[in-house]
C-alpha cells in the first residue's frame, strides 16, 4: 500500500487538521473513536492515511506538533480526542512568539531531535511510504520557523519521498501578527528549497469564498478549514478509492512542476453552493470545469486572468462523470479567450476520475459530484510581490530585526532570503516574457 503521512505543525496547522481528519473520518466510515461504523463498504483503502490496530481501531497516520501546549491541548478536549495516537502529538512548552528565529534557532531546535524519532516511528508501520502532505503557516514563529527545519531535515532522512505542502499564506488585508513579513519571506526561501509542491492558500480568499458564495454570514477558521479539507481529500481520493483515472503524489510533482524552483500551486473547487442555491445547477463535467477556473473559487487571492497556466490537474470526483464529458470540458476551456496557456506546454491538463461522491461539510450543499483543480499558474507571483513589498519597507528601517538577531539570527539572512523570492518573482516573469515572445516571433515569421 502507499501510504501518506500528515504532518500539522503549529495553530494553523493543528486547526486545519482537526477538520481534515472529520472529513478523512466521514468519508471512510469512521466513528470518534476510530473504530468502524456499520457501513463496511466506505472503508476501501483507508490505510493509506489510517493504520488499524490488532483491536481493530484506526489510528490516522499524522503528526501534531506545536511548541507550546495549549492547541495540542485542546485537541484532547474534543470529540475526536480518542481518535489521534497520544504518542503522535508533539509539544513544547515554551513559544515560538511569532518569530521564525526562535523556530528555527532555539525553541525549535530542542523539539527536532523528537519529533524526527516520531515520525520515523509513524514510518516505521508503513509498508510502502509514498511521501509527506505538510500542513502549516509562513506568518506564525512554529509554522514558519520550525516548519523550515523539520522540512530541512526530511529532506536528508527522506530524501526520495515526495512532500506536499498546504500553507497557509499573509492576506493582502487581514494580518495576525506585525513582523508576518518577515516570518513569510524568510519561511519561503526554505519552501524552494525543501518542498516539491506547495499549494499557496490564503485566510482572506477562502473568508470570500465562504461569505460570498456559500453564503456563511460570520465565517469563523472552522468554517474556512473544512473549505481546505475539501481539497485536501480530492487530491488523496484516489489512492483511497477506486477510480477509472487514478492520480498518487508523485504525479502531481512531475505533472505540474516545469522547474524545481516553479512549485507554488494555486488551488480551487467546484461547486461551492450554499445549501439554498445548489438545486439550481446540474454539476454535470462541463460546469465543474468552468467554475475551477473563476477567480471568485480560487483559495489564494491572486487574479488567475493576469497570468498563465503552466499545467493544471483536475480532479473529478463522483458517480456521474464520464472521460468523454471531460475531455469535452477541457477543449470548451482551451478556447476561452480569459484562460490563457504558456504555447511551450501544449499537453497543460492532468485528469483524476473517482467514483466516490464527495462528502460534504454542514455550510456546503450535499452533491453528487465535485471537481478540485491544483494549477500552476504565473499570477501566484502576484502574492510574493506583496509579501515582498510588506518586507521591503519593514527592513529599510530595521524595524523588529533585533528580535530575530537576539535568538542567533545573522541579519544577512534576511537579505539572502529576500533576494532569493525577488529571484523567484523574476522567474515566473521569464516564464510568461518567453511564452509572449515566441508569439511576437510568429506573429512577425507570418
Amino acid at each position: 500500500m502507499r501510504e501518506v503521512i500528515s504532518l500539522h505543525i503549529g495553530q494553523s496547522g493543528i486547526q486545519t487538521g482537526q477538520q481534515v481528519w472529520e472529513l478523512f473520518r466521514n468519508e471512510h466510515g469512521i466513528n470518534e473513536d476510530g473504530s468502524l461504523s456499520g457501513d463496511v463498504n466506505q472503508r476501501n483503502d483507508s490505510s493509506v492515511i489510517f493504520s488499524e490496530s490488532n483491536r481493530g481501531k484506526y489510528v490516522p497516520r499524522a503528526l501534531f506538533v506545536d511548541l507550546e501546549p495549549s492547541v495540542i491541548d485542546n485537541i484532547k478536549n474534543t470529540n475526536q480526542s480518542a481518535l489521534y495516537h497520544p504518542n503522535y502529538m508533539v509539544r513544547g512548552t515554551e513559544d515560538a512568539s511569532n518569530n521564525y528565529a526562535r523556530g528555527h534557532y532555539t525553541v525549535g531546535k530542542d523539539m527536532l531531535e523528537r519529533t524526527i524519532q516520531t515520525i520515523k516511528k509513524i514510518a516505521d508501520n508503513c509498508s510502502s511510504l509514498q511521501g509527506f502532505q505538510i500542513f502549516h503557516s509562513v506568518g506564525g514563529g512554529t509554522g514558519s520557523g520550525f516548519a523550515s527545519l523539520l522540512m530541512e531535515r526530511l529532506n536528508v532522512e527522506f530524501p526520495k519521498k515526495t512532500k506536499l505542502s498546504f500553507t497557509m499564506y499573509p492576506s493582502p488585508q487581514l494580518t495576525t501578527s506585525v513582523v508576518e513579513p518577515y516570518n513569510s519571506v524568510l519561511s519561503t526561501h526554505a519552501l524552494l528549497e525543501h518542498t516539491d509542491v506547495s499549494v499557496v492558500l490564503d485566510n482572506e480568499a477562502i473568508y470570500d469564498i465562504n461569505k460570498n458564495l456559500l453564503k456563511v454570514p460570520r465565517p469563523n477558521y472552522a468554517n474556512l478549514n473544512r473549505v481546505i479539507a475539501q481539497t485536501v481529500s480530492s487530491l488523496t481520493c484516489s489512492l483511497r478509492f477506486s477510480g477509472s483515472l487514478n492520480v498518487d503524489l508523485n504525479e502531481f510533482k512531475v505533472n505540474l512542476v516545469p522547474y524545481p524552483r516553479i512549485h507554488f500551486m494555486l488551488s480551487s473547487l467546484a461547486p461551492m453552493a450554499s445549501l439554498k442555491d445548489h438545486i439550481y445547477s446540474n454539476y454535470n463535467a462541463a460546469e465543474l470545469t468552468s467554475s475551477v477556473f473563476e477567480t471568485e473559487n480560487m483559495m489564494a487571492k491572486c487574479d488567475p486572468r493576469k497570468g498563465k497556466y503552466i499545467s493544471c490537474c483536475l480532479l473529478y470526483r463522483g458517480k456521474d462523470i464520464v472521460s468523454r464529458e471531460v475531455s469535452e470540458a477541457v477543449k470548451s476551456v482551451k478556447t476561452k479567450s480569459n484562460i490563457q496557456f504558456v504555447d511551450w506546454s501544449p499537453c497543460s491538463f492532468k485528469i483524476g476520475i473517482n467514483s466516490q461522491p464527495p462528502s460534504f461539510s454542514n455550510e456546503m450543499a450535499p452533491v453528487d459530484n465535485s471537481c478540485s483543480m491544483i494549477s500552476n499558474n504565473s499570477a501566484i507571483a502576484e502574492v510574493f510581490a506583496r509579501m515582498n513589498q510588506k518586507f521591503d519597507v519593514m527592513f529599510a528601517k530595521r524595524a523588529y530585526v533585533h528580535h530575530f538577531v537576539g535568538e542567533g539570527m545573522e541579519e544577512g539572512e534576511f537579505q539572502e532570503a529576500r533576494e532569493d523570492l525577488a529571484a523567484l518573482e523574476k522567474d515566473y516573469e521569464e516564464i510568461t516574457g518567453s511564452s509572449e515572445e515566441n508569439q511576437q516571433e510568429d506573429e512577425e515569421m507570418m
